[in-house]
């Protein structure tokens, strides 16, 4: 019976491969006409709007690893659409034209009666898209089928000395109560705090219009600023306000005609209805203290006093006001009225005042001498809200925090935000924590968004008025990508490793000349040649499936592993922004003892060679080894491997490291020819150490005493092959020879 095949709609038969417009489409197909096991069915092109295009390839593809008659229904041989995008930061995907082709887990969402889509990657698009090839693709499409027909896809663990003593009532004031009282046009309110079990009370003054209705709140708020005193002994809290009355006036201060005025102003001239009287009365004083008689005060002492009565009813109880008809009116200008004495009776509650901390007094309760940088913040991850909480916390920095993801249930074993906040975007709850704690006496600015999309305008607004950034994003896309830009201000990256015992920072130097990019490649050297390296990044594929995505995968850690790190690197940061150099440090934690060992590397300049697609980085401290390598080997010539990766999202291949010569290579003054005894084993152990990052990129090689670095036909035909190897897996070959003054480095690129 033949197979029924589902038909792509609203495109066009393309006549050959010259119609294609996408470079991608056509780098794809020359791969596919290299591969034996696909067939070209037909091309077909689909034009959208603005401009934009889907081009598709229509192939058969046999894959041998298909067992025949698998109980999942994958075919051995199977036809499948290619659908190439225009917009080169978009997967190709990949459709299932069989009607008959089974529904599995691993697939992307598609409407049912639709061509299946396959869900190829694991990884955010932006880390496929790294190391992409149409070569590496083709293949990772057979792998999947295999995988899939055997039922080995699917991972198992996807789902899932003062005036008065001390007391337990306070009064909370602003952090810029003394500004606020200058500003025209609004009062003071008090609101209520919880309740204590220690039978305390909080009160909290807040600013507010004048004319503002205030929910909530039941106290009135009385401000009496009083003529100076002299310090001397402590006063004992007086139990009525006729006692606050005497103690004040025993130092110089009369009390009564001040509190009189102040709530006569209460009323104003067409008086106040006896509702709207408040239950209870606070009346906070403000009495400069001064070390002697005629001197200026040294500093102003405030103390709150609470009353269980009214503001209105204490006005009449003082002959401020009177009542009539259930209104209050103001007592000025009244014959014979008599001296009150009601309110000398009054109770009154002594409260603390204290003021909410001002960044600076937050700094200064922390230690920190400096305000810190005018920053930005990439990443409100788990990592990055906890260190932004800190700085948060001890008034250090001005920040921007750029993300672009939400809070998920998930998210709450690690991050600092609560259940209420789920759903919620990760920059807004970062700032209303930040609100919470700071309660305006500082700002996070917010940014919801990419921030590798220099296309924003917020973002880029933000990563240039920046005095320091600070990558916390777990990712190799926005480090990377900021090493590119000169409009951006100086950068450091922190990350911990995959199981949380070690945490990293990579600080560029206050003029960027050296840049996260050339710091990343120097700290995998120093993986690959340290002992600690050696279980360094274990733990990198320890995960936990979130969701039902293909990626919504997350690591597993406890909390205690990012605190750890956070409050360690959050200190760091501190101190390394102070300072102008480049710095790679790295802590390593010892999960048993909780002992902490600490790794620095030295950093080293960069060089930059530029070629027609790629530019090659390569810093000092490579160089420096194949100089020592070649030294050693005189006067024979000597020559290795070469190891780095690739990253065309940035246009870019590192050099990280540089192989001695095998042990069975054979080399002489004129000659050189590597060996590959333990070659495979180095090479894998370096991918191992750096999960997967490192590789083989290409060949080294010494030319002999007196000769400079420049290429006999002998090399350059070494180039030819080794770009010929390489072109397989659609990369880029490196070749790089040591000379006796000089460096040279070549790149070999096999062009369909």
């Amino acid at each position: 019976m033949s197979e029924e095949y589902h038909e792509l709609e609203n495109v066009r038969d393309l006549a050959d491969e010259a119609e294609l417009e996408i470079p991608r489409a056509r780098a794809l197909l020359s791969a596919i006409r290299g591969q034996r096991d696909y067939k070209v069915v037909k091309l077909l092109q689909y034009a959208g709007e603005n401009n934009s295009r889907i081009e598709y390839i229509v192939v058969d593809v046999e894959t041998d690893g298909v067992p025949p008659k698998n109980p999942v229904g994958i075919d051995y041989l199977e036809r499948l659409a290619l659908c190439i995008p225009s917009d080169a930061k978009s997967l190709v995907n990949v459709l299932a034209l069989r009607k008959a082709f089974p529904v599995m887990i691993h697939q992307n969402q598609s409407v049912v009666g639709e061509p299946a889509s396959l869900c190829l990657y694991f990884e955010p698009v932006s880390g496929v898209l790294r190391t992409w090839t149409p070569q590496n693709f083709l293949r990772r499409i057979q792998w999947w089928l295999e995988k899939s027909a055997r039922g080995e896809l699917h991972p198992a663990d996807q789902p899932v000395e003062n005036l008065f003593f001390s007391t337990r009532y306070e009064l909370v004031l602003p952090w810029n109560f003394e500004q606020l009282r200058q500003i025209a046009g609004q009062r003071f309110v008090i609101l209520r705090g919880p309740e204590r079990p220690d039978q305390g009370l909080t009160l909290f003054v807040e600013a507010t219009s004048l004319g503002a209705q205030v929910k909530d709140s039941t106290v009135a708020y009385v401000e009496l600023a009083l003529p100076a005193i002299v310090h001397g002994f402590v006063e004992r809290d007086p139990p009525t306000l006729g006692a606050l009355a005497d103690i004040l006036l025993g130092r110089g201060i009369d009390l009564f005609p001040p509190l009189q005025a102040v709530l006569q102003q209460r009323v104003g001239q067409d008086g106040a209805q006896a509702k709207t009287d408040d239950t209870c009365t606070v009346i906070l004083l403000h009495i400069p203290v001064c070390r002697g008689e005629g001197e200026s005060p040294d500093r102003t002492y405030h103390r709150a006093f609470f009353i269980p009565s009214g503001a209105m009813k204490l006005g009449v109880a003082t002959g401020a006001l009177f009542e009539h008809n259930k209104n209050y009116y103001s007592a000025v200008g009244l014959l014979n009225q008599e001296e009150p004495t009601g309110w000398r009776t009054e109770r009154v509650f002594p409260m603390e005042v204290l003021h909410q901390n001002s960044t600076s007094i937050a700094r200064s309760q922390s230690g920190i001498t400096d305000e810190g940088p005018s920053g930005v913040l990439i990443g409100a991850g788990s990592l990055g809200s906890e260190m932004l909480n800190l700085w948060g916390r001890s008034g250090w920095g001005r920040w921007t925090v750029i993300d672009k993801d939400h809070i998920k249930p998930h998210n709450l074993a690690r991050h600092v935000a609560f259940f209420h906040h789920v759903g919620e975007l990760k920059v807004n709850v970062a700032a209303e924590l930040h609100r919470a704690v700071m309660h305006g006496a500082s700002e996070l600015k917010v940014v919801h968004g990419d921030a590798c999309d220099f296309s924003l305008v917020a973002v880029t607004e933000a990563l240039g008025g920046a005095q320091l950034v600070v990558d916390a994003s777990t990712t190799l896309e926005y480090p990377r990508m900021a090493s590119t830009s000169n409009e951006v201000g100086r950068h450091i990256s922190v990350f911990l490793t995959p199981n949380g015992h070690a945490s990293v920072l990579l600080a560029e130097d206050e003029r960027r000349k050296n840049r996260l990019r050339t710091l990343e490649a120097q700290y995998y050297r120093a993986l690959i040649a340290e002992e600690w390296g050696r279980t360094h990044l274990d733990g990198n594929l320890s995960s936990f499936w979130s969701g039902a995505s293909c990626r919504d995968i997350s690591i597993v850690m406890p909390y205690s592993r990012i605190t750890s790190h956070a409050s360690t690197l959050a200190e760091q940061v501190q101190l390394v922004s102070r300072q102008p150099l480049a710095k790679i440090r790295v802590w390593q934690r010892d999960a048993e003892t909780g002992a902490v060992a600490v790794h620095d590397v030295a950093v080293q300049p960069e060089q930059c060679h530029t070629f027609d697609e790629l530019s090659l980085y390569i810093d000092d401290g490579v160089e420096t080894c194949l100089r020592t390598l070649r030294t050693a080997s005189l006067p024979n010539e000597t020559g290795g491997v070469l190891l780095g990766y690739y990253d065309f999202n940035i246009k870019a291949v590192l050099v990280v490291d540089a192989m001695s010569a095998p042990p069975d290579s054979k080399a002489s003054p004129q000659a050189f020819e590597r060996g590959i005894a333990g070659l495979a084993e180095t090479v894998a152990e370096a991918s191992r150490r750096t999960a997967g990052i490192v590789g083989y990129i290409g060949e080294w090689h010494s030319h002999p005493r007196g000769h400079s670095a420049s290429p006999s036909r002998d090399d350059f035909i070494q180039l030819v092959h080794l770009a010929l190897g390489m072109s397989a897996d659609g990369l880029p070959a490196v070749q790089l020879i040591v000379g006796e003054n000089d460096i040279q480095v070549f790149q070999g690129t096999v062009h369909a």
